[in-house]
């Protein structure tokens, strides 16, 4: 019997599904919540001991970005078990929505001024360090707005186009999924052990990428969709291998592997877009067709 079949209220004459299966996408949403919310308070403990000089705040740190990171697997689980079970509803996506702007949005903008800004050179000139301070807490605000605003364009566009179209048969993100931008914020100070950055051009590049994020979220540029990743499909033994490699990779070298899967899936984006753009400018030159390809509207091929 199908899995979706097996939550099916024999009683319902339109056989919708039993109320209690409901619950299910929903508990992890609710636990989505609760990572962020856990990531924040983790984040204040570690802010609060370092302040102090505890050697252990960066173990507090460092939770805070595994919560986060938790969260992005998470929230990848919700969706999926509420298009298993046939129980997708405007409530269950506007609640992810909600607890997105929490886990992906709050959380990392919370950690990103604790961890990367509040500790820089004590010993730097007042008049330097209030700047940067000033620029910390706009920076951190914008990836936050940012963060929301895509969510809410993603709520509200039914068949977005990005501006770089790929191929009609793969799934595509318009824009860079907020997830992805929490996870390389916190796959980041996942890496550092949660160590505060205290030389300022260390700060400084931080928050340029968080300016980068923010920029690439409200974006239109092309981003892989792993929504069409069936899990009941077969697939070769060299997958089964590269997967499992992968995941013994992570389990021993976690912190190397996931800030370069993070940073991997962020510049793909823009290498895609890069690309693009170096392809239309080299077609006229080569003496090719100048056409250019178009794709019929399809919800199942351009992702919000």
């Amino acid at each position: 019997m199908p899995i979706r079949d097996r939550f099916i209220d024999p009683r319902s004459p339109d056989r919708r599904p039993r109320r209690a299966a409901y619950a299910l996408p929903t508990l992890f949403t609710a636990g989505n919540i609760f990572l962020g919310y856990l990531s924040i308070l983790n984040t204040f403990r570690g802010a609060m001991q370092a302040a102090l000089g505890d050697p252990g705040a960066g173990q507090q740190f460092s939770v805070a970005a595994i919560a986060i990171g938790v969260a992005v697997f998470t929230d990848g689980l919700d969706g999926g078990i509420a298009r298993l079970t046939g129980t997708s509803s405007d409530f269950g996506r506007e609640m992810d929505s909600l607890a997105d702007v929490i886990s992906f949005g709050l959380a990392p903008a919370v950690l990103a001024v604790a961890w990367g800004v509040q500790f820089i050179d004590p010993t730097l000139a007042p008049a330097i360090r209030g700047p940067i301070f000033n620029a910390a807490y706009l920076v951190a605000f914008l990836f936050l707005l940012c963060g929301a605003a895509r969510l809410a364009r993603f709520n509200i566009q039914k068949n977005p186009i990005p501006k770089n179209p790929g191929r009609p048969d793969r799934k595509y993100f318009v824009g860079l999924p907020i997830p992805a931008a929490a996870g390389l914020v916190a796959a980041t100070v996942y890496a550092r052990e949660g160590e505060p950055l205290v030389w300022p051009p260390f700060v400084i590049a931080w928050l340029a990428l968080l300016l980068l994020l923010g920029f690439l979220m409200v974006s239109t540029w092309r981003y892989y969709s792993f929504k069409g990743i069936n899990l009941r499909k077969a697939y070769s033994t060299l997958t089964l291998i590269l997967v499992g490699g992968l995941i013994y990779l992570i389990a021993n070298y976690s912190r190397v592997v996931l800030l370069a899967m993070a940073v991997g899936y962020v510049g793909s984006g823009i290498m895609i877009r890069l690309g693009g753009m170096i392809r239309r400018r080299l077609r006229p030159a080569s003496g090719g067709p100048a056409a250019t390809q178009s794709y019929p509207a399809d919800p199942e091929h351009q992702v919000g």
